[in-house]
């Protein structure tokens, strides 16, 4: 099913939003150069999910042979992990339990993982041709090499796809300096984020 129309961006809501984290596994930290700075901002953005209460699913990519979640990644209130060998993360595990959370679909889901030209690239394919709206956390992706990390942003842009950074969402979800959780959101986002090299800044 083709993605359809223009899509809005509206602000985000915790309680309407979704966190995707895609196979973000120990043993592509040899071959990622950036896979290091990339967890820091993956830290900062799972622990304001958590302060806000925003549903996180988990997959892991075929884990039997490739092992688990990154081990400085605190993933401890996951409503569930997944293993798969399907790239897209949309594999009917995950598609079931997205229904359990939100039973006539989030209003947003926030996507970031690994690898960006690959699983991620497939899961907001499969996010967009079912009718989601879909914020592609860049900051918070990495490939291989940056060039098909920045050319599947490139293409996801095309298809309704909006890219974001991990600071703009954690913005996006307290929306006032009132919030009860400024404080201790304000520990996460006092140090800024790792510089992931991405081409076209000016494009985010």
């Amino acid at each position: 099913m083709a993605a359809a129309g223009r899509r809005i961006l509206t602000k985000l809501e915790p309680k309407k939003t979704l966190f995707l984290f895609c196979d973000i596994q120990d043993v592509f930290r040899q071959t990622m150069k950036l896979f290091d700075p990339m967890v820091v901002n993956v830290n900062k953005l799972v622990k304001a999910g958590k302060l806000f209460d925003v549903p996180l699913i988990v997959t892991e990519q075929y884990p039997q042979r490739l092992g688990h979640t990154a081990k400085d990644i605190d993933i401890s209130h996951a409503k569930c992990v997944i293993g798969k060998t399907q790239f897209s993360m949309l594999v009917p595990e995950v598609e079931q339990k997205m229904k359990e959370l939100f039973p006539e679909k989030p209003k947003d889901v926030i996507l970031f993982g690994i690898e960006s030209h690959v699983c991620v690239e497939q899961t907001a394919i499969d996010l967009i041709n079912n009718g989601h709206t879909v914020q592609l956390v860049a900051d918070c992706c990495a490939s291989r090499l940056n060039q098909d990390r920045d050319l599947a942003i490139e293409r996801l842009r095309q298809i309704g796809v909006f890219i974001t950074t991990s600071e703009s969402v954690i913005f996006g979800l307290m929306q006032d300096k009132n919030h009860p959780k400024f404080k201790e959101v304000s520990g996460l986002i006092f140090k800024p984020s790792e510089d992931m090299q991405l081409s076209g800044g000016s494009k985010l």
